[in-house]
């Protein structure tokens, strides 16, 4: 997505688990920050990767056992 992030793109992983807490997605965020060099945000309950690495993301949350569905 780029809209409202001044032409950056964003990988937006949503529709997370719902037996999720708010710090377990604290650290399923920090664990694809680290894994994937770059940064990112907690916004409710979506995490939002900066870059265009729509793969990298894939294979990060298929690597944790998360069914990915989407492009």
């Amino acid at each position: 997505e780029k809209s409202q992030r001044g032409g950056k793109t964003v990988v937006v992983i949503s529709q997370l688990p719902t037996h999720l807490s708010p710090p377990e997605l604290e650290n399923l965020l920090k664990k694809a920050r680290k894994s994937l060099g770059c940064g990112g945000t907690l916004n409710g309950r979506e995490i939002e990767l900066q870059g265009d690495q729509p793969e990298r993301v894939r294979a990060f949350l298929e690597g944790l056992n998360y069914h990915v569905v989407g492009p």
